[in-house]
């Protein structure tokens, strides 16, 4: 097991729990058991079961049993997920931040989902973005994953990613692509840009990707016709990634200009909660 979601469930219990469920204490039998039914009743992608499993392991209520697959869309709700039998303390224990886990993750899933099917056949990756919650960043990526998407850089250390700031201390845009290749030139050098302007510039100085921000989709489109054009003279044909603003209304049009990735924060920032319950039964 994951050493790593061990002590995220571990941490995740001790902010819950305190020094213990004084409900669950004063009216719950010790020695009481039941079996908890968790419950989808929300059509959409359920993802997390190995943190919510381990939630329950560590309060001591049992082990988990998989009643669906996760990771698959699923329209026939309200349907079990899974269910699990052992002390009532302990399930109750657990109740609050397994479903909180669950459902979050279960939630970043499904939004995925929708912004895959959105573009499906355009020839357009979603991404995800690192506007994640502190502690839960691989947690939501591999849901982000789970969802169809695919998962950008995994932080500042595994991909090189220019932004204003970095130009403006390294002393320029090609100064700053200069130096990335300098430093490492086995990895990429991904530029962002903000306008027709920068889109040039970046070109110039060589850089394999470009991460267009908060552009129209006139824009994206002049930056992939600036892109080819380059690619003409022989010239690298970079990638070219739309980021900002993106929404379900609008993410078909932004694939339709022709760029290659479309990433976006929200996936993981802002997706809803996926419904889901615990239901309990004695004996």
């Amino acid at each position: 097991m994951d050493a790593a979601l061990h002590d995220l469930v571990a941490r995740a219990l001790a902010e819950d729990l305190g020094t213990g469920d004084v409900t669950a204490e004063a009216v719950v039998p010790e020695d009481a058991s039941a079996t908890a039914r968790i419950v989808q009743k929300e059509a959409g992608i359920v993802f997390g079961l190995d943190a919510a499993a381990e939630v329950f392991r560590q309060t001591g209520a049992g082990e988990l049993e998989r009643l669906a697959p996760e990771g698959a869309w699923r329209d026939g709700v309200p349907g079990d997920v899974a269910n699990v039998s052992g002390p009532a303390r302990a399930l109750l224990a657990a109740e609050r931040t397994a479903l909180n886990l669950l459902c979050h993750l279960s939630g970043v899933a499904t939004l995925t989902a929708r912004f895959v099917r959105a573009v499906d056949g355009m020839g357009v990756t979603i991404l995800d973005t690192r506007k994640t919650t502190p502690g839960l960043r691989a947690l939501e990526k591999a849901a982000v994953a789970a969802g169809g998407g695919q998962n950008q850089r995994m932080g500042l250390y595994d991909a090189y990613l220019i932004k204003e700031n970095h130009v403006a201390l390294a002393g320029g845009l090609a100064a700053a692509v200069s130096r990335a290749r300098e430093e490492d030139p086995d990895r990429d050098v991904e530029v962002e840009c903000r306008d027709a302007a920068e889109v040039d510039e970046a070109l110039g100085a060589g850089a394999d990707r470009l991460l267009l921000d908060n552009m129209e989709p006139a824009e994206l489109r002049a930056a992939v016709a600036a892109r080819d054009e380059h690619g003409s003279r022989n010239a690298p044909r970079p990638a070219l990634e739309a980021s900002g603003g993106i929404t379900l209304d609008n993410v078909a049009e932004v694939a339709a200009t022709g760029i290659d990735f479309i990433s976006i924060g929200a996936l993981t920032h802002s997706a809803p909660a996926l419904d889901l319950s615990m239901l309990l039964a004695t004996g």
